[in-house]
């Protein structure tokens, strides 16, 4: 092969084609990556790692302010920004190194640029073609906004908002889902004004609405105001604050103004149109093996329609390197896919809501376990809790979840519903005490008709 001429060509080199090319290279296969900024992409330096470092440091600066009901005694004399972005760059900077020896160690050639494809096999960065057998979209998404609103000075997206050098006093968050509730979250524990406007029903509407219910509790709980059936007309802004008009009238003056309406493909300028790629509202159109509409390009992650988390485009990354080498892995079923919002307290899910899966199979079963008879919980002084959700006389097909560090136990869950456990069966599985682990085990146990620490 010459030296611009690879088994598999990637564009994008984030959570989805760097997993590509490294099981890609694994597979004895030359690899090549064209990524225009950094390796890790969105996940790794603008959403994922630094939000939830962020977050961490929130829940620090929580702990202490709580230390007292612990017994402990401490006082939180202030937060310094610079230092906990320090820490948070510390983070990115570690993983972006341990992520580079990984590429190079397995032979992967990165070239840096923006890339276009002109051909089936053919993808050209700064004048120069680079061939691949097979073409691999990666490219992921970025942040959408709203319709005539500019993001700038006081408003902007999550990518401004995860390196302002200062605290806001008060903040308006417009959208109630993942992004929104997580910087929620964290401005509301390094001391921020908080007010959540989401346009649907309920905070996360994508999860099921028990927990989003509880959900929106612990909020007003913590004083972030939450304001749901809300609809934003106008964002306008001064030097000195931003103000935001709803479509009752209503206006809500604020330091920054966090706007997190979700995010869209990026898929602008790939030469998809001239080469027949077909697109579905805006995502690239694939079948189950994630094959789009021209033989040998393969998209993955966020350029698929569904959930848009990292851990998706990760097992999409290895999916397509292993369709190509033909070994027929099973397709990624996004309902098999666990989620997890982390803000205080957490959500985790994996499967179906209680309405989908009434939808799919007709009669269900469900049961709630409270996190108040979790004695690990309780130690942490969490509420919460664990619902399973089973197909009548079968197995469990979602777990829904909230309550802090829940998401450790998210794990578990998904391997439940992908094996398709049922609950007398998961009933079986001994668990450590005291652990959250135990919550689900109770769960299982109440929906298998043997409850023990939870009424029947």
């Amino acid at each position: 092969m010459t030296e611009n001429t690879f088994d598999v060509v990637i564009v994008g080199g984030g959570s989805g084609g760097y997993a590509c090319a490294l099981r890609s290279a694994q597979l004895g296969m030359s690899v090549a990556i064209i990524e225009q900024d950094r390796t890790g992409g969105t996940c790794l330096h603008n959403g994922c790692i630094p939000t939830k470092a962020l977050l961490h440091a929130a829940e620090v600066a929580d702990t202490v302010r709580d230390s007292t009901s612990f017994g402990v005694t401490a006082s939180l004399t202030g937060i310094d920004m610079a230092q906990v972005n320090t820490y948070k760059a510390g983070v990115i900077d570690r993983l972006h190194k341990g992520l580079n020896g990984l590429i190079a160690s397995a032979g992967i050639t990165v070239i840096d640029g923006r890339g276009k494809l002109v051909s089936e096999k053919t993808v050209e960065v700064d004048g120069h073609c680079i061939t691949g057998k097979y073409l691999v979209l990666a490219t992921g998404a970025l942040a959408r906004t709203l319709p005539g609103l500019t993001i700038e000075g006081r408003v902007m997206t999550s990518e401004q908002a995860l390196n302002l050098p200062d605290i806001p006093e008060t903040v308006v968050i417009i959208g109630g889902s993942v992004i929104g509730v997580e910087f929620a979250s964290l401005w509301r524990s390094l001391g921020a004004d908080v007010t959540v406007i989401e346009s649907m029903g309920s905070l996360v509407p994508q999860e099921d609405p028990s927990i989003s219910k509880k959900l929106e509790r612990a909020f007003r709980k913590r004083k972030i105001k939450v304001k749901a059936n809300a609809k934003v007309i106008g964002v306008e802004q001064t030097q000195e604050t931003a103000t935001v008009t709803l479509a009752d009238g209503q206006t809500l003056n604020a330091d920054v103004v966090l706007v997190a309406v979700g995010r869209e493909p990026r898929t602008t300028g790939l030469g998809l149109d001239e080469l027949g790629v077909q697109l579905h509202r805006g995502w690239v159109a694939t079948n189950e093996r994630l094959r789009t509409t021209v033989p040998g390009i393969y998209a993955v992650g966020d350029l698929v329609e569904g959930f848009q988390l990292a851990h998706r485009g990760f097992a999409h990354g290895i999916f397509v390197a292993e369709d190509i080498a033909g070994l027929s892995p099973d397709p990624i079923e996004d309902s098999k896919i666990p989620k997890v919002t982390y803000c205080d307290p957490e959500v985790a899910s994996v499967g179906l809501t209680e309405a989908e899966a009434a939808e799919k199979f007709g009669e269900v079963d469900t049961v709630e376990y409270n996190l108040g008879g979790n004695g690990k919980s309780q130690i942490l002084g969490t509420g919460g809790a664990v619902k399973l959700v089973r197909q009548r006389g079968g197995s469990i097909v979602g777990v829904h979840m909230i309550g802090s560090r829940i998401s450790e136990q998210v794990g578990e869950a998904a391997m439940a519903v992908h094996l398709g456990t049922t609950p007398e069966d998961y009933a079986q599985l001994i668990h450590a005490h005291p652990t959250q682990n135990e919550s689900l085990g109770e769960a299982a146990m109440a929906l298998a008709g043997k409850p023990l620490h939870s009424h029947s």
